[in-house]
């Protein structure tokens, strides 16, 4: 009998024991936690009730197993040349160098011509997009998670700035989690809960106060969520040219007074930690920069954007800010540096110091390249 009660005693125990521990779980779904800190690490806006679910979750997860952050691991430069300092001789997967090829950073006097010709025809507009004194110019901005990270800083430097023409309304279009295929095929199946970007971008130009017609400009910063599982380059870099392709149909279709939309590739991506976009596939996106840009030069049909030549399909596209460097090693055409101090955790978004790296690069280049200038400054 004495035994039996042993056994009876020690089972209690045992129960009481696992009663708590979920008691100090607080009903915790952990794939749920999880999901919520993939989504947040991607940028993407959690709702107020998130945020507290996650940060409970967080905070019992550390009570467990306490844990010190790591600080990022300081890595080698990954021992690329930048696409702006590749001559037209040197290769990358037999790739040549420049922005345009040929180891030219400038475009063609060609096509230079024709997006002059587009930029002035960028003017204040009204809601019906007739030309106006009062009328406004909308630059707008799609893409992904860090895009909307740096350019949201981009607004707010460039409303500060006194250069600027108090004509030129910005406009953040860019969203957390969807990349060029969300973008693309107007959503993220993956995730039922999430909206259709395109909509979204339609919520926030209304909240802006302006119209479709008004749309003149864009910045348009793109990548692929896990590019390696697609495949090596240049299988990854084509499927999301396609991707591209479909992006800037779509823009021309909605806002028909899109005239440029100016491109950039990814940062540095030497210091991730996750599959999202690392390296080298974030050096390889210059590629489908470049691949759409040369495409629209030759005649492309699905990318012509002169009436003269059929029927328009997109704006026309030109090279932005190019936002890569190898690292610390840095790059000949300017200062530019990626230090892992202006990452955060994840070694892939920007912190607050790298979105103004960022932001300053975008900033200049609108107050100074001859295409954008002209329509940008007071």
């Amino acid at each position: 009998m004495q035994h039996r009660m042993t056994i009876y005693v020690g089972i209690c125990l045992v129960l009481i024991s696992a009663f708590q521990a979920i008691a100090q779980q607080g009903d915790i779904d952990w794939n749920r936690a999880r999901q919520l800190r993939q989504r947040g690490i991607q940028g993407e806006k959690l709702t107020e009730d998130e945020q507290s679910y996650l940060r409970r979750a967080i905070e019992l997860r550390q009570k467990q197993k306490p844990q010190q952050r790591r600080p990022i691991e300081i890595k080698p430069p990954v021992g690329l040349n930048p696409l702006t300092d590749m001559t037209g001789d040197e290769r990358y997967q037999e790739q040549d160098g420049g922005l345009y090829g040929g180891g030219k950073n400038d475009p063609p006097q060609g096509h230079l011509e024709a997006a002059l010709q587009q930029a002035k025809l960028i003017q204040p507009l009204d809601a019906g997009g007739k030309p106006s004194d009062n009328g406004k110019i909308v630059m707008i901005s799609v893409g992904m998670s860090n895009t909307t990270q740096e350019f949201s800083t981009f607004v707010r430097l460039a409303n500060a700035d006194p250069a600027k023409s108090p004509k030129v309304i910005i406009v953040d279009g860019a969203q957390g989690g969807m990349d060029a295929k969300a973008w693309a095929v107007s959503g993220r199946p993956d995730q039922p809960d999430s909206r259709n970007p395109w909509e979204v971008l339609d919520d926030r130009l209304q909240q802006a106060d302006v119209s479709d017609e008004q749309v003149q400009v864009a910045w348009v910063k793109q990548a692929r969520i896990a590019p390696g599982s697609i495949g090596e380059f240049p299988k990854h870099a084509e499927e999301m040219k396609g991707h591209m392709v479909t992006i800037l149909n779509e823009l021309k279709q909605r806002f028909p007074n899109l005239r440029i939309a100016y491109l950039s590739s990814r940062i540095y991506a030497g210091y991730a930690k996750s599959t999202l976009n690392p390296e080298p596939y974030a050096f390889e996106s210059a590629f489908v920069v470049r691949w759409l840009i040369q495409d629209q030069i030759k005649g492309e049909p699905s990318l012509n954007y002169d009436p003269a030549k059929g029927a328009v399909k997109s704006p026309l596209v030109l090279w932005g800010p190019y936002l890569w460097s190898d690292g610390e090693k840095g790059r000949k055409i300017d200062d530019l540096v990626w230090k892992p101090e202006v990452l955060g955790p994840d070694g892939t978004h920007p912190n607050d110091s790298g979105r103004r790296k960022v932001a300053d690069l975008l900033l200049g280049f609108m107050k100074t390249d001859s295409t954008a200038k002209v329509w940008f400054n007071r």
